[in-house]
């Protein structure tokens, strides 16, 4: 989530701000806007309920394998299948696949290719975190809306809470000292904090949001059930360029191949990765925020209740006050995340390590916390991991049809809520595919073609 990475949205009404550092925040509502290494594992969900795997999503043949919408081709002899090729299996590309899926209303072929695995970046290392009007006071405000509510349709159809943690959260602000300070006020003063919330430090909280307008999904298995549920072939490959013809893009050709693939339509989805292609970075840029995160099963989890924590955290006075966010999760586990820097983002997601150095932050941050993530009281360290955030030059998402070009979209740059507007950002897009409009969201504040303009204005 890394929401800490915002200034105040409300206050500054400006998205840019969205990934700019915060030195000094209490995280309310009024001023609160704007992920699983090699070495982790699935977290444990009740046996009598199923999720993907990802042999399903990799298969041997992937050309052999027959699907529902291969067989509703085949009754169709007037009418092929549209054939979309989506580049990327994130949030953003799974959620454009599943409403591909539901919204055709005529025969619709879907391939998605990735280079590594679904969810293999930060929609597999994100927090979850969602929120109704943390967005609100700005372009993004509608998208975040018709997405929180997209969210909980997409639970109540899916058995959401279930298949992938979907819940209701309370949201508190909650000031931190560091463990060498000497808290002067009572740690339940504000009588909002939860039993679990026991470290000496912690000063009063304040509410910032409530179970009607915060919630919070596992993102992975949020994104590889949507995946699941469009049946789109996903292939796993690079795709190296997009060919095009006449102004028009007309298939994808992947790395180690001179074969074009043809499509009708052509998503590009890649997040930060997306200026990897010059169709993108010759009109704008897609920068990576690396973000930090770990996840813990403390010992005794019944104990842990679902309050989402956002912290002011001073490591020692004087000194920058950090915000790192906590997330508990159904399964059991517990997420923090905070620590965040700008890097270069490497060719492969599975190249992405973390720093020692944050991580062990985010260790001692959990520990002042509440004894109950203490890393020596734990029962298990879950994950230690970072992820890359894609941030676009002006903050705000590109979501619509490249300038220039017919018949390829690119939605990207969410960054911090690209978990929270995946659903919406989805359905608009395949509106526009489908229909040539959108009616989930207006999309014409997230077109690409602002970028054009503005390279016009400066002469570049």
């Amino acid at each position: 989530m890394y929401l800490s990475k915002s200034l105040d949205i409300k206050k500054n009404k400006n998205y840019v701000k969205t990934i700019k550092w915060s030195n000094k925040k209490k995280r309310s509502k009024a001023n609160h806007e704007t992920s699983n290494s090699s070495h982790s594992h699935t977290p444990s969900l009740p046996s009598h309920h199923h999720r993907p795997l990802l042999s399903s999503f990799f298969p041997s043949h992937p050309q052999n394998q027959p699907s529902s919408q291969t067989a509703m081709a085949t009754t169709s002899q007037a009418q092929s299948p549209k054939h979309v090729i989506i580049c990327g299996a994130g949030v953003i590309g799974a959620c454009t696949a599943y409403f591909l899926s539901q919204k055709s209303k005529t025969p619709i072929s879907l391939t998605v290719f990735e280079k590594s695995s679904p969810a293999c970046a930060a929609s597999g290392k994100a927090g979850g975190f969602l929120a109704l009007d943390w967005c609100d006071g700005g372009p993004v405000s509608a998208l975040a809306r018709a997405s929180f509510a997209l969210h909980k349709s997409l639970s109540d159809k899916f058995n959401g809470a279930d298949l992938y943690g979907y819940r209701a959260v309370t949201t508190l602000s909650v000031p931190v000292l560091s463990e060498s300070s000497s808290a002067s006020s009572s740690l339940k003063s504000s009588g909002l904090l939860p039993d679990w919330v026991d470290g000496p430090t912690a000063r009063p909280a304040k509410q910032i949001g409530t179970t009607e307008t915060t919630a919070q999904v596992h993102p992975r298995l949020f994104t590889q059930t949507l995946l699941s549920a469009s049946e789109a072939k996903v292939i796993k490959a690079e795709v190296d360029r997009i060919e095009v013809q006449n102004g028009r893009a007309i298939g994808v050709i992947t790395k180690g191949s001179d074969e074009i693939i043809h499509a009708d339509e052509i998503v590009l989805a890649l997040g930060p990765w997306s200026s990897q292609l010059p169709l993108i970075s010759n009109i704008f840029t897609v920068s990576g925020l690396k973000a930090h995160s770990i996840v813990v099963r403390p010992s005794e989890p019944d104990s842990i209740t679902p309050h989402a924590l956002f912290l002011s955290y001073q490591p020692q006075p004087g000194v920058k006050v950090l915000d790192p966010e906590v997330y508990p999760r159904p399964t059991g586990e517990v997420y923090i995340c905070g620590m965040s820097k700008e890097a270069e983002v490497p060719n492969d997601p599975e190249e992405i390590s973390p720093d020692k150095e944050s991580i062990e932050m985010l260790h001692k941050i959990a520990g002042t916390v509440s004894t109950h993530l203490k890393k020596d009281k734990i029962s298990e360290v879950v994950a230690e991991q970072a992820c890359f955030l894609p941030c676009t030059e002006d903050g705000f998402p590109v979501i619509g049809e490249l300038p220039y070009l017919k018949n390829c979209y690119v939605a990207t740059g969410h960054s911090c809520w690209g978990i929270l507007n995946g659903p919406a950002t989805g359905a608009a897009l395949a509106e526009l595919i489908l229909e040539g409009r959108s009616e989930t969201v207006d999309l014409k504040p997230f077109s690409a073609q602002r970028f054009v303009k503005r390279r016009s204005v400066l002469g570049i």
